[in-house]
């Protein structure tokens, strides 16, 4: 209990409030010919996870470093520098976007390395948001209707493939379309969830009430802490926390669209899509109208590698946003 309270308390809130309010007051513009290196950095760091003594295995996945007994997720740093270097790269060749070299294959081959790292972690999640999150600075930056329809027919035969070839994917894939198998396995996480959601009713519980955080529901602080609350605050609190994201997502596009160059307006656009789209798989994950994919609830969830990249994040949306005002005035 103490190494979580450590990560999530020390790691997680202290130090990722220190790079919030650090990154707020430094012009975003400053981190745009680091990019690449940023990027590259990041990458070689989520790739030391495969080296002996250094990388840690957990739940069937190789996905954190262990230095000085502290664990973190290397993969959370890939989020930010895979969207720097999207918007870099976007912003500088704005006017070839739409060509198929300029445009898809620079779309693609930012996304290679990630794809080829979080593969054989494997981190799926991690993958489908840096996905997400690179492919709407792509549609920001001018990506063409023919390009943005062969990205989304190529993702759904990858997601296909993976299916055919990777067991746990094929399994919560078969889970989300029949979740009454496997009731004490594949489909143990998404039963309990929505006990949990439905056992709250429309007022909760009580905040620190709920039951089935207790032995019932698996990872009650991280993956599945959206389904805590909506038993512990009812339909009211977890409605009122799905509009603040709401709330959240059109303030950070809005942000993006006032920005006072391109490289911030695709910046901002990559982080609040990381953001939200985090937020609103988990939230569909726990409510069986997506498959589960491990993603926490962002700002929320326990994990201090989640939580610092986060706020560092924010950092980044909250200078473009001072930005933006300093212009408008």
């Amino acid at each position: 209990m103490s190494s979580v309270v450590f990560g999530h308390l020390v790691l997680g809130l202290g130090l990722g409030t220190v790079f919030l309010l650090a990154l707020t007051f430094i012009d975003y513009r400053l981190w745009r010919p680091y990019a690449p290196y940023l990027f590259t950095l990041a990458a070689l760091v989520t790739a030391a996870v495969f080296i002996p003594h250094v990388g840690a295995a957990h739940g069937g996945g190789r996905r954190w470093i262990i230095l000085f007994n502290i664990s973190f997720q290397p993969s959370e740093a890939l989020k930010i520098g895979a969207i720097l270097a999207a918007a870099a790269y976007f912003s500088a060749f704005k006017n070839k976007v739409s060509t198929l070299s300029y445009g898809l294959g620079g779309l693609f081959g930012i996304l290679a390395v990630p794809a080829a790292i979080l593969l054989l972690q494997p981190d799926i999640g991690t993958l489908s948001v840096i996905c997400f999150s690179v492919g709407a600075i792509f549609f920001a930056a001018g990506g063409s209707w023919r390009d943005i329809v062969m990205v989304i027919i190529i993702g759904i035969l990858g997601i296909g493939l993976l299916a055919l070839t990777k067991p746990y994917v094929r399994d919560r894939v078969e889970t989300f379309f029949n979740p009454s198998q496997g009731q004490q396995d594949q489909s143990y996480q998404i039963k309990q969830s929505l006990i949990a959601i439905g056992s709250g009713g429309f007022t909760g519980r009580g905040f620190g009430q709920g039951i089935q955080k207790f032995t019932y529901l698996p990872e009650p602080m991280g993956d599945s802490i959206f389904a805590v609350a909506g038993e512990e605050l009812g339909f009211i609190g977890a409605s009122i926390l799905v509009i603040l994201f709401l709330a959240f997502a059109l303030r950070g596009y809005t942000v993006a669209a006032r920005a006072p160059d391109m490289f911030g307006a695709l910046l901002g656009v990559g982080i609040c899509t990381y953001l939200v789209v985090e937020a609103f798989v988990n939230i569909a994950a726990m409510l069986g109208v997506a498959p589960l994919t491990g993603i926490p609830l962002t700002f929320i969830s326990q994990g201090g590698s989640a939580m610092l990249a986060s706020l560092a994040s924010a950092g980044l949306l909250l200078s473009i946003s001072r930005s933006g005002t300093a212009k408008a005035e």
